[in-house]
Order: C-alpha cells, then structure tokens, then sequence
C-alpha cells in the first residue's frame, strides 16, 4: 500500500513539474511599489505579488522577464513572454498577434506632481515653456499635443521613481507619476517636503493580457484573476504596499477616458 500511494505521489509531482512556466514581463521602467528589481530580478511590489499569487494558483510556475519597455510587446509578438500585466487596450491599439483581456483590475491615476500645493488644479496648457519630467518611452495622450507643439519638452528619466527623485532636486518644476508611486516617495519624506499632485491628467482601467496559445492555461488564468480581484486579494495587495485599499472601482471598459 505504502508503495503504491508513493508511486501515485510520484506521479502527481512529477506531473506538476511538468507544468510550463508561465513567462511573465517586468518592464525595468517600473518601479516601487509596483515592483522592485534587483541584480536584475523582480523581488517584491504589487505586481511581483500579483504575479507569484497567480502562478501559484494556476498551478505553473513563475518566469519573470525584466525587459526594457520598448521591448516589451515584441517579445510577446515573438512567444519569449506569455502574460503582460498593468496595461490597457489602448496602449496596445495594433497588438499584432492573438491576446485575450483579463477584466480590469487596477486603475491607474497619472498626476501632474510639483514641489508646491496648489489651490486649483493646473492647467497643462497654460503653462510657459519648460521641460516636465517624464519616463522613458511612456506615452502621456493629454501632454502630447504640447510635447508636438514643444511648449512642454520631456525631460526622460529611466524609471518612475528617478523621475520623481529629479524633480525634488529641483531638476524641474513638474513631473508626471502615477499614484502609486508618488505615494511611495512620499512616505520616506517629512511632510514639508513632500511631492504635490496639482492635476489628474488621464485615470486609467489596466489589466493582464495573455497570449492565446493553445499551450498555455489561459482560461485558468482567466478564471484566477477574476477570483482574486472579486475576493478582494489584489485589493489587499495593493493596499499592503500604500497602507490602503483602493477606494474606486476598475472601470469596467478599457475605452480611453
């Protein structure tokens, strides 16, 4: 009996092993509290956590690929990475290959940040010529037509968070960041010295999308990141990193806002 239940044990891990990773893409343009590279591998943030959790659940393992942004999107064309996640349909609006959607699960708030409160929301229009702290690559559709008609110029740093850490050195006078990680880089500052943001310049519905490839589990992880995202677990995630949950919903379209 012993024998046999050790063969049927056998069996079953090594029909786990078998499981085909599943390849995950970790642009090296984010940063914390999304996720933190180090020595050129993913160690902690939200979207690590996200990540392991989802493997684990569908029951492959996990292959993080850090890849320059730019290179993000081949590799996915090409079959070097099979799920890309914290992106939108219409960042990808001629995605060459055949990928199917999660549902929303984040919303991603891109602020215009300065060093000083402001009463009213600013204006990015009104604003004299000066360059604005940007990431590398990123695509900002509300700044674009002043970045055309160069009343505003980039200024490009590799990462979110070295954008920030520019202008509170006074590279500039404003930048662009997300929520997340402006909230990040306030929390190790004394409060008179703490980054602003002054306008909402897009908010965002993002999600996961994963190659629709006959040899992956895509409806198992289909399936898993709708139980995670309705059992309050990527809720919980992100609220581990910021010190709170979200208090909005996913919007339930991709369509631009």
């Amino acid at each position: 009996m012993r024998l046999a239940l050790g063969a049927f044990l056998l069996v079953a891990m090594n029909g786990f092993a078998a499981e085909p990773a599943l390849r995950f893409s970790i642009p090296d343009s984010w940063a914390m509290p999304v996720v933190q590279i180090e020595r050129g591998r993913p160690t902690q943030g939200i979207l690590h956590d996200l990540m392991a959790s989802l493997a684990t659940q569908v029951g492959n393992p996990a292959e993080f690929h850090v890849l320059a942004r730019a290179r993000v999107q081949a590799a996915m064309d090409h079959k070097e990475i099979d799920v890309r996640c914290y992106v939108a349909q219409p960042w990808l609006p001629n995605p060459s290959g055949d990928y199917i959607w999660s549902i929303p699960l984040f919303v991603q708030r891109d602020l215009l940040v300065s060093h000083k409160r402001h009463p009213l929301p600013v204006i990015p229009g009104e604003l004299p010529i000066q360059p604005i702290g940007t990431v590398l690559s990123y695509t900002y559709p509300s700044l674009q037509p002043l970045f055309d008609s160069r009343q505003l110029i980039r200024d490009d740093a590799r990462n979110q968070e070295q954008v920030l850490q520019k202008l509170w050195a006074g590279r500039y006078r404003y930048a662009v960041s997300n929520q997340w990680t402006l909230d990040w880089f306030n929390q190790t500052l004394p409060p008179d010295q703490q980054l602003h943001g002054v306008a909402v310049l897009q908010e965002q519905a993002v999600g996961c999308v994963i190659r629709n490839d006959p040899a992956l589990p895509v409806q198992r992880v289909l399936r898993t990141l709708l139980r995670m995202k309705m059992s309050g677990e990527i809720d919980d995630i992100i609220g581990l990193y910021t010190g709170h949950r979200p208090t909005e919903s996913a919007p339930q379209s991709y369509g631009a806002p």
